[in-house]
């Protein structure tokens, strides 16, 4: 081989390697400095990356449709759909619209949700998203979920997001009525090695929780609607749901502190709301996801406290 064809091989070679490490171009991120985060149309427009200036690492688990950072909703009653191939994990469910998207089906991972809007605009991030039921392989839902990720202003280290569901069910479909249902709001899946989990009581003060690797996930009453995990370095990751119930669920899944994102292991938290989701109503939430270490979260959870503790979420039922 001739030096002029190896300086090309070479050449070749390094643009493959120097491409494999750009974000994929389905990947939209914003970044101001203290944190960085993204959405991923090839996963239902949901919240795929999150770091810190501190913790460059992606720390969002995105294993399978069901993980990453997304909506996820239930309305109606529970139904036995294994005739129509229902997974038997997941048999009776109820109307249950991912973000992200489905179980898989013959050994795969998942069946990924369909993202009809996705776009940056300064430093907000817009998805639309046709969700699929959690329980079926392959099934879109009768609704459109939206999503506005940006930065809250003038606070480093503080991701802003609204969620916003719109049920279009069809009338008299297997599901019936609006139920008081728990709607996950949001459901967040995090990297295995964030495994110290703390609830935030306000002034600096924080409480342990522990729980088995699940599912079942454990409960838990944060009073001030926050909850956090940190890894060994001491870096972490607090979601703020001012909306949501007393009960949140948390806890690990499997063993290991992998830092690995599309790991198995995992850890989950997820505020809870109980709202009828009727089949033609449309629901609006905000919440907010801090990282840093423990005092900067602290500070930063006690600043959104005080301007968003009264903040309500937005029901519009057109029918039940």
């Amino acid at each position: 081989m001739s030096f002029k064809m190896r300086l090309v091989m070479f050449a070749i070679i390094g643009w493959m390697l120097s491409a494999s490490a750009l974000p994929a171009a389905d990947l939209l991120t914003i970044d101001n400095g203290s944190v960085k985060v993204g959405i991923d149309r090839d996963k239902g427009g949901a919240i795929t990356w999150l770091s810190s200036d501190a913790y460059p690492q992606n720390l969002v688990n995105i294993a399978d449709p069901g993980r990453l950072i997304q909506q996820s909703y239930y309305g109606g009653r529970r139904l036995d759909r294994s005739s129509e191939g229902q997974n038997e994990s997941w048999s009776p469910w109820s109307w249950n619209p991912i973000q992200g998207g489905g179980v898989g089906v013959d050994g795969s991972t998942g069946t990924w949700a369909r993202v009809t809007v996705f776009k940056k605009t300064e430093n907000t991030l817009y998805s639309e998203t046709v969700p699929k039921l959690w329980d079926m392989p392959d099934e879109e839902a009768e609704a459109v979920m939206r999503q506005w990720t940006t930065f809250e202003a003038n606070m480093p280290g503080v991701v802003c997001v609204r969620c916003e569901i719109q049920s279009m069910r069809r009338d008299g479909d297997p599901w019936g009525e609006a139920t008081n249902s728990p709607q996950e709001i949001p459901a967040c899946y995090f990297t295995r090695n964030f495994d110290a989990v703390q609830s935030y009581l306000g002034g600096g003060k924080w409480r342990a929780e522990h729980q088995r690797p699940g599912p079942p996930w454990g409960q838990t009453t944060p009073p001030r609607k926050s909850m956090a995990m940190f890894e060994r370095s001491g870096q972490g990751v607090a979601v703020f749901s001012p909306t949501s119930g007393a009960s949140w669920n948390f806890g690990p899944h499997g063993g290991g502190l992998s830092n690995d994102p599309m790991g198995g292991p995992c850890m989950h938290v997820a505020p809870i709301d109980r709202v009828k989701l009727g089949r033609d109503s449309t629901f609006r939430y905000r919440y907010w996801l801090v990282v840093g270490d423990k005092a900067e979260i602290a500070q930063r959870l006690d600043a959104l406290w005080a301007k968003y503790s009264t903040e309500q979420s937005q029901l519009v039922k057109l029918s039940l």
